[in-house]
Parts: structure tokens; sequence; C-alpha cells
């Protein structure tokens, strides 16, 4: 199955008379065809591909922004999230946000996001106090405030919830805003670079890990565990990359009085994941350094 392509031109003529032909032809030889619906040549609108939006300004500057139309659809998402969510505890509200909202901006963070994050996190502050209203209708707006807002790192109005650790101990947690998410220019593939050429091993395998390194940012958890396992699953011993996905296993399940710590935790891949549950396949232990020993 063919996946979706951009091919850029200099001029429109140019993509119309030759090169629309030649793809094409390309297809038609291997049974495929271009989709009549989606294959659109333009010029000043610019176009959507994959959830942005692509569009040379008059001013001559080239933009990737996160498109209208997914901005739309992720918050329209939120608030059916939120609304739903009115007899939860704000700490499980934040539980439910917090992974759409680093991901969606995870997705958007290498192209022109800062403003549509800040945009985003005003949308999504105003269901919340919408939210927290409809809990509360009896309570003044200072209440309100007090009991899911407060500051946190620099930022005013951040929502928060209260919850409890292991060990019982009370814990605030707060809610991510999307544009508290660094924004990281995508480095290009160098173009004599070949995935298929041994020379280049070394290369894929060091960009490879600093991807799978920013997919665990802010986890510090899942980056330990990656780390550990030398970036392979246990099970397989073949490595863990952002396609094949993961997932993390605890050795000893939470109900049965296991904990989240990297002692017990371990990456795996969904499929291995899978099999250790159905036939309790075994899972070598980890070396994890010793408590106070600092590696190397």
């Amino acid at each position: 199955m063919l996946d979706d392509f951009v091919i850029t031109g200099r001029t429109k003529e140019l993509l119309e008379g030759e090169v629309k032909p030649i793809v094409m032809q390309f297809l038609q030889e291997r049974g495929l065809e271009l989709s009549p619906t989606k294959t659109v040549i333009t010029v000043e609108k610019g176009f959507d591909f994959l959830g942005q939006n692509v569009r040379r300004y008059p001013n001559g500057r080239l933009f990737t922004k996160p498109s209208k139309k997914n901005v739309k659809t992720f918050l329209a998402g939120i608030r059916t999230t939120i609304k739903a969510a009115l007899g939860m505890s704000a700490a499980d509200l934040i539980e439910e946000l917090n992974p759409k909202v680093r991901g969606w901006a995870n997705y958007h963070r290498h192209v022109v996001s800062k403003r549509t994050f800040n945009r985003v996190d005003t949308a999504i502050f105003s269901c919340l106090w919408r939210w927290a209203r409809r809990r509360h209708p009896d309570k003044n707006l200072g209440w309100t405030k007090a009991k899911y807002f407060t500051f946190h790192r620099g930022r005013n109005w951040t929502f928060f919830g209260e919850t409890s650790d292991e060990e019982g101990k009370p814990q605030k947690v707060w809610l991510f805003p999307a544009s508290r998410t660094p924004i990281t220019r995508h480095v290009k593939v160098k173009a004599e670079a070949n995935p298929y050429d041994p020379v280049y091993e070394t290369y894929f395998a060091d960009r490879e890990g600093a991807h799978m390194r920013d997919s665990f940012r802010g986890t510090t958890t899942l980056r330990f565990l990656w780390r550990e396992q030398d970036g392979r699953c246990p099970v397989c011993h073949e490595r863990i990359t952002r396609l094949t996905g993961w997932r993390l296993h605890y050795r000893l399940p939470l109900v049965m009085g296991g904990s989240k710590g990297a002692t017990n935790s371990v990456l795996l891949h969904p499929e291995c994941c899978d099999k250790v549950h159905r036939l309790h396949f075994p899972i070598p232990q980890p070396r994890l350094p010793q408590k106070g020993v600092r590696r190397a």
C-alpha cells in the first residue's frame, strides 16, 4: 500500500505537464493509481499534509504549521473528554488529558507551532474553567480558582489535582501545557546516506537512538530502562524503535503489590508483551546500577 507523498517543483506547469505524467506511469506499472480526489496541484494556498499546513507566504517565506483542521479535531476530542469527566476528580482528568496534549504537541514540535500551542492552551483552559464551574455552581470565583488552579513553573492559572503516591502521601499533579513543548527543528538525513549500505549503519543507529531519547523526554523511567536494556527488547533481543513501538511491563503486577519503580519495570515490544502475558514467558532481569554507585 502506497502512503501519502508530496512532490515540489518550481512551477505549476512543470508539475502538471511533466512530473504528474511520470508519477502516473510509475504507479500504473505497479498496479497503482493517483487518487483524483486527493491529488492537488497548488501554488498560493498551500496544502494540508498529515495534519500540517505547508504554505509559502507573500513575503517569500515557507512555513509549515499545524493545520486548522487538525487543531479543530484535536480540541474537539479534548472538549469531549472534559465534558464526559464531570464526575471525575481533577487528578483523574489530568491523567486522561496529559497523554493527549503531550502526544499532539510532540507531533507538531518540529514545525512553526508556538503560537498554535498558546492558542490551544487558552482553549483548554476555557474548557477546564467551565468544567470546574459546573462542578461547583454555588461557589464563588475565588474559591474555584484556589481549588483547581495555581501558580506552577512560571505559569499562573495552571490546572492541578490532588492524589497520593504509593505510600499514601498526598501530592499534586498538574496539567501539561502544550506551550511547554520546545520547538526542535527536524535534522535532515544526509543526502548520500543509504539505510541499506553497511557503511551508514552506525549513522542511522545514532539517529534512531537520538529519536528514542527524545521520545522519552520527560519520562525518566522509560529513558532509563531503554538505556539499561541497550535499546533492545529482552524477550526477542531485537531493537525497540519508534516503528516497533513499546509497552511498559511490570514484572510483579501492581494489583499484587508491585511498584512502578525501574527495578520492577521492563520495556517490551507490544507483541512480546502479549507473549509474556499469554505464555508467562520469563523475562531476564536487566543489570541495574546498585544504589549509591554512579555509572560511568
